[in-house]
């Protein structure tokens, strides 16, 4: 007999609708399997065997996000099957910084109402994130929450485990002056800055489906881009190009993100003609009348992620993300001065 309880359906959580999306998720949850899952949905808790082959000294590497205000978004368009990307995606980036490679995910869902098919298509986009960073989703909650969260929203959070092998950990020591920045290009504004966004466009007054002829897409379809996931080509990469640093440009911008991956007394000095800038950046600054320092303190300005190697594995580098169908470039180089960033 499956398990009900008229009073807590009468208090507004319905937990036959749980057992609806975990079925309903179940196909899509499959597409994220790996050799190292021993454990299917719905138990306690997520078994993953590590498999340590050829690594003398694993150390684990942990990152958890969520997708924020990015999801007003989705719930003004009831589209809800690609925020699950984003989710992984702010989560994966992180940790493949580090070196290390993602090896399972678990999400947290909370919603107002727990409506099965709207569950299963966020649950679609956390597979479809897996699937492209190559791990497994190996479990998560759903928490149904009346009265806390309205019932046409939720939030959506997420948390990973990757492994790296100690001395291959990027630690920003061997940054050096003359040492090159590699550009790998966001999809758009990815998954940070949606407040300063949502303010700016009165999205909640003007709506979303009105086209652009600066974007080529309606406001809505533009802001809605998944956040790139860079896990496969910067694997790739590092194993074939001695890589000193990496950062991920999520909230902060330039200015927050890079700095991170430097050591003291060096600047990155960025060359503001090399960025190639998906064309919401310069609408949202001419909206928002917003000064050229805010936009690089907020945003990722089209820049995703930030590589830093010798000026001689440029073009290695640059070799091997392209042909990982990355359309990287050098967009600056390391010099010597306070940490920070230079732009010019």
């Amino acid at each position: 007999m499956k398990s009900f309880s008229e009073s807590y359906k009468e208090a507004g959580v319905d937990i036959t609708a749980g057992y609806t999306a975990v079925e309903l998720m179940k196909s899509h949850v499959a597409r994220t399997m790996t050799s190292g899952v021993l454990s299917g949905i719905g138990g306690f808790g997520g078994l993953f065997e590590l498999d340590l082959t050829g690594m003398q000294r694993p150390v684990l590497v942990s990152g958890t996000d969520g997708v924020g205000t990015k999801l007003k978004i989705a719930f003004m368009m009831d589209k809800h099957d690609t925020v699950g990307i984003d989710c992984v995606a702010m989560c994966v980036n992180d940790v493949v910084c580090c070196g290390a490679k993602p090896l399972f995910l678990l999400d947290y869902i909370a919603v107002g109402k727990n409506i099965p098919e709207r569950v299963a298509a966020i649950v679609s986009g956390v597979a479809e994130g897996c699937v492209q960073s190559g791990c497994a989703l190996i479990g998560g909650e759903t928490a149904e929450m009346p009265g806390f969260y309205p019932e046409d929203e939720y939030d959506l959070a997420g948390f990973t485990v990757g492994a790296v092998e100690k001395s291959r950990i990027l630690d920003r020591s061997q940054v050096a002056p003359g040492d090159v920045l590699i550009a790998l290009p966001s999809s758009g504004v990815h998954s940070n800055g949606f407040s300063l966004v949502r303010k700016l466009f009165d999205i909640e007054h003007k709506g979303l489906d009105r086209y652009s002829s600066e974007l080529g897409a309606t406001l809505g379809e533009t802001l809605l881009t998944p956040t790139k996931i860079y896990v496969k080509p910067v694997l790739a990469l590092l194993n074939q190009v001695t890589v000193k640093s990496i950062s991920h440009i999520t909230g902060g911008g330039f200015y927050e993100n890079i700095p991170r991956a430097l050591p003291e007394g060096l600047t990155a000095k960025i060359e503001l003609a090399s960025l190639n800038t998906p064309p919401i950046f310069p609408l949202m600054q001419k909206v928002g009348n917003i000064p050229k320092r805010d936009m690089y303190n907020t945003f990722n300005m089209g820049v995703g992620m930030c590589v830093v190697c010798g000026k001689q594995d440029a073009d290695k580098a640059l070799e091997v993300l392209r042909a990982q169908g990355e359309d990287a470039y050098v967009m600056g180089e390391i010099v010597s001065g306070e940490k920070g960033v230079e732009l010019c």
